[in-house]
């Protein structure tokens, strides 16, 4: 099974023969590329033309992020999977107003599902979180696109509101983004931008093309299929990663930076890209495949749900945790 790469720190990715290496100050290491799915930087790192070619031979991305660990792009290679078909129903499902509302109002019903679970979870635990609770059920998904998108950015508005009632050592009331006011904020932006290049990643694995979407509205300068996708699987993966390691206190102040916004340091990135990564590979019984998957592997049955959906072989039902 391939993994995935992270790299932290600065350094250059280099190619000597047919072998990878990452050099830095600590010295040269070799990567083994046929055991690699992805490479995700978020130092400073230079790509030596050579690597960038045995790379895209092997059909490995990587993806860059910011010091504040926003996404910023991808060295992707070619597509692999090929299907005008489903290119040509993709489009045809975002380009008409129903057929992409109908759609847009299922992942948003999903969202909604999998934030009243995470927060009646907290309930059953004596967290006072029923005005939060009470907020999202009220909210109606349906009329046309903008509608649904207004609908849920209120669920997440109330969702990321709640934080406050049962995170135990970092404050949160607000959502705020570029740049990060406080740790919280900066945990969430660096679990949704690896969220992002994770559901990308597993995109470039199937037939669908990762610019057209149902929900975001598609963007020259974004993958807008993934953020569609990324907005389900938040609640389940990146809270559930941010919440362990707050509250168990794995993380402290002392593992962010403070300049014009808060980010986390080195040691910060390397607790989180830890956790999220045991967390992607966790698995859980599946009520319908009757087998253990993975997280990740839920990912990439979603996007076979959706590919189902356009070809007309059967009705797209969003992901909702069940346990």
């Amino acid at each position: 099974m391939r993994q995935e790469v992270y790299i932290s720190t600065e350094g250059i990715l280099l190619r000597s023969g047919n072998t990878l290496y990452f050099m830095n100050r600590e010295g040269k290491k070799a990567l083994p590329v046929d055991a690699i799915s992805d490479i995700y930087c978020y130092g400073k790192v230079t790509m030596r033309s050579g690597a960038v070619g045995l790379l895209l031979k092997k059909g490995i991305p990587v993806h860059f992020f910011n010091k504040y660990g926003f996404y910023e792009g991808s060295l992707s290679p070619r597509i692999q999977l090929n299907s005008g078909l489903v290119i040509i129903k993709q489009c045809e499902h975002s380009l008409d107003p129903s057929k992409r509302a109908w759609l847009a109002a299922e992942i948003v019903k999903g969202v909604k599902h999998n934030v009243l679970q995470t927060l009646k979870y907290y309930r059953k635990r004596g967290k006072d979180v029923d005005q939060f609770i009470k907020a999202i059920e009220a909210e109606s998904i349906d009329g046309d696109v903008p509608t649904i998108m207004s609908a849920e950015g209120r669920i997440w508005a109330n969702y990321y509101r709640s934080f406050g009632s049962f995170i135990r050592q970092f404050e949160m009331t607000t959502r705020d983004i570029r740049p990060p006011s406080n740790e919280m904020n900066a945990l969430i932006s660096f679990g949704n931008s690896l969220l992002y290049s994770t559901v990308l990643s597993e995109i470039y694995h199937t037939y669908l093309h990762p610019s057209i979407s149902f929900l975001h509205e598609p963007s020259e300068r974004r993958f807008s299929l993934a953020l569609d996708v990324a907005d389900l699987f938040k609640p389940v993966i990146v809270e559930r990663v941010i919440f362990s390691l707050v509250n168990n206190r794995i993380l402290e102040r002392s593992d962010f930076d403070k300049d014009i916004g808060v980010t986390l340091n080195d040691r910060g990135r390397r607790l989180f890209l830890r956790e999220y990564e045991e967390k992607l590979e966790t698995t859980i019984m599946h009520p319908s495949l009757k087998r253990r998957v993975s997280y990740r592997h839920l990912i990439r049955l979603e996007l076979y749900k959706l590919i189902k959906h356009i070809l007309g072989d059967k009705p797209y039902e969003s992901f909702k945790m069940w346990w």
